[in-house]
C-alpha cells in the first residue's frame, strides 16, 4: 500500500491558515487618479509644491476679437480696412432701404411735405423775402449746428472747432466793432464778411461788450447745442448697455466700468490722478443729477463724456440729461467764452499785448512786425466797400493755420473709414456667435 500524505487535522489547517500570508488582493483600475496619502505634504524632502510659473490665463474670445479688430487700420491692414469699409457702406445702405420700407407712410408724408415745400420755394410772389430770410438763417445755424457736433466728437483729432472756427468769428466782429465804431454790418455781405458801415444811423447805440455780445450770441447758442447734441451717442451707448445687459463694444463705456470696480475698491491703487477726477465726476452726477450736470456742462473740461456715460449707465431720464447739457453748454458756457474772446480781442487789449510782446526773449522782436502788418491790414479790409473784395497777402501764419484745417480734416475721414470697417468686423463676428450658438 502506498504511503500517503497524512491528512491534517481541523486544528491545524486553523492555524496554518492565521500563519500564511494569504492571497494578494485583488487590484481594481478605474479612471479616477487617488494619490497616496504619504506623498502629501508632510515635511519630506522630495515633495514640491506648485509654483504656478509660466501659466499665462487664456484670453478669452471676446478679448481676441477686440485685439484682431484693434488690427484693422488703414496702417496696419489697408486692403481689409477697405474691403471692410465698403462692405459696412453696402449694408447701411441695404439696412436703410429696409428702414424706409418698414415705415413707408411716414415716408409718403416726408416725401408729401418736402415736394410741397420745394414748390413754395420756387414759386414767385410776395412771400419769396420772407422765404430768402427763412433759408439765410436756417442754412445759417445749421452751419454751427454741424460745427458744434463735430466740436463733440472731436473731430477725429481732439481739436476744437471753436478755436478755428467761432472764436475767431467772434474775433472778427470783435475787431470790426471797434475799428468801424458801430455794429450796424452791411447785409451782404455779413454775416460771410464784415465790411464797416458808410454812414452812422442816427441814435445808434454806442459799441459795447455787451452788444458785441449780442451780436454773436444766435451762432454762439447754435453752436452750444450742436456740442450738446454731440454728447448724447454716449449717454444712448451706456443705457442701451444698461437696459440689455450686455457690454458694447466701446472704449469709453469700457473704461467707465473699470474705474467703477476700482471706485468699488477692487485696485484703489492703480487709479491714476486723472482717472479719480472722472470718478468725482461720476459720484457728483449720480447724488446731485441735474445739477450736477449743469456744473459740469457749465465749464471747459474734457471729463464731461464720463458724465454722459455715467447718465445712461444709472438711466438718468433723457429730459433731464440733455436738458442740463443744453443749458450749461449753450447759454452758460457759451457766454462765458465769448465774453472772454471779446476781452481778449478788444481794440486796447491787442494794442497792449503788441507792445509787451517784445518782452518774450528772441522771438518777441521777430513777431512783432508781422502782427502790427496784420492787425493793420485786417483794419484796412473793414473800410473796403461791401462787395469789393479783401486784399489778402499770403502769410506763413495763414497757411499754417489752412494746413491744420486740413489735417484734420483728413485724418477725420481716415476715422470714419477704419471705424465702419471696426464695425463691419464686429457685425460679421456677432453673427458668427449666433450662428454657433
Amino acid at each position: 500500500m502506498a504511503r500517503g500524505k497524512k491528512k491534517a487535522s481541523p486544528q491545524t489547517r486553523a492555524v496554518n491558515k492565521e500563519k500564511s500570508p494569504g492571497p494578494s488582493p485583488t487590484v481594481h483600475r478605474t479612471n479616477n487618479v487617488q494619490f497616496d496619502p504619504s506623498t502629501t505634504d508632510n515635511g519630506s524632502d522630495y515633495y514640491l509644491p506648485p509654483s504656478g510659473k509660466k501659466l499665462k490665463p487664456s484670453p478669452s474670445a471676446g478679448a481676441l476679437l477686440h485685439a484682431e479688430r484693434a488690427e484693422i487700420t488703414l496702417l496696419k491692414s489697408p486692403i481689409t480696412t477697405i474691403h471692410y469699409f465698403i462692405m459696412e457702406l453696402i449694408w447701411l445702405f441695404i439696412d436703410g432701404l429696409r428702414f424706409l420700407a418698414r415705415h413707408h407712410v411716414s415716408v409718403v408724408v416726408a416725401l408729401a411735405s418736402l415736394g410741397a415745400s420745394l414748390y413754395l420755394y420756387q414759386l414767385p410772389g410776395s412771400h419769396q423775402p420772407f422765404v430768402k430770410f427763412a433759408e439765410k438763417h436756417i442754412l445759417w445755424w445749421l452751419y454751427w449746428i454741424g460745427l458744434g457736433v463735430l466740436s463733440s466728437i472731436g473731430l477725429g483729432s481732439g481739436l476744437h472747432t471753436f478755436l478755428i472756427y467761432l472764436g475767431p468769428h467772434i474775433a472778427r466782429v470783435t475787431l470790426a466793432a471797434y475799428e468801424c465804431n458801430s455794429l450796424n454790418f452791411p447785409e451782404p455781405p455779413y454775416p460771410d464778411d464784415v465790411t464797416c458801415p458808410e454812414s452812422h444811423l442816427p441814435g445808434e447805440a454806442a459799441v459795447s461788450l455787451w452788444a458785441i455780445i449780442s451780436k454773436v450770441r444766435v451762432e454762439s447758442l447754435m453752436w452750444g447745442v450742436g456740442t450738446a447734441l454731440g454728447e448724447l451717442p454716449p449717454y444712448f451707448v451706456a443705457r442701451s448697455a444698461r437696459l440689455s445687459g450686455e457690454a458694447p463694444d466701446d472704449e469709453d463705456y469700457k473704461e467707465f466700468l473699470a474705474l467703477q470696480a476700482a471706485n468699488n475698491g477692487d485696485k484703489p491703487k492703480d487709479v491714476s490722478f486723472f482717472d479719480r477726477g472722472k470718478i468725482m465726476v461720476e459720484n457728483i452726477v449720480k447724488r446731485t443729477g441735474f445739477f450736477g450736470i449743469l456744473l459740469f456742462a457749465s465749464i471747459p473740461n474734457p471729463l464731461f463724456d464720463f458724465a454722459g456715460i455715467t447718465c445712461g449707465h444709472f438711466l438718468i431720464p433723457f429730459r433731464t440729461f440733455f436738458g442740463a447739457t443744453v443749458i450749461g453748454k449753450a447759454v452758460i458756457k457759451m457766454h462765458i467764452q465769448m465774453f472772454c474772446v471779446i476781452l481778449a480781442f478788444s481794440e486796447h487789449h491787442i494794442d497792449n499785448l503788441i507792445s509787451k510782446i517784445t518782452l518774450i526773449p528772441h522771438i518777441g522782436p521777430v513777431i512783432q512786425g508781422p502782427l502790427k502788418e496784420f492787425f493793420a491790414k485786417q483794419k484796412q479790409n473793414l473800410h473796403r466797400k461791401p462787395g469789393s473784395e479783401a486784399h489778402v497777402d499770403k502769410s506763413i501764419l495763414a497757411d499754417v493755420v489752412s494746413y491744420i484745417v486740413i489735417a484734420m480734416i483728413f485724418f477725420f475721414l481716415l476715422s470714419i473709414v477704419t471705424s465702419l470697417a471696426q464695425a463691419y468686423h464686429k457685425r460679421i463676428s456677432d453673427a458668427k456667435k449666433k450662428k454657433n450658438l
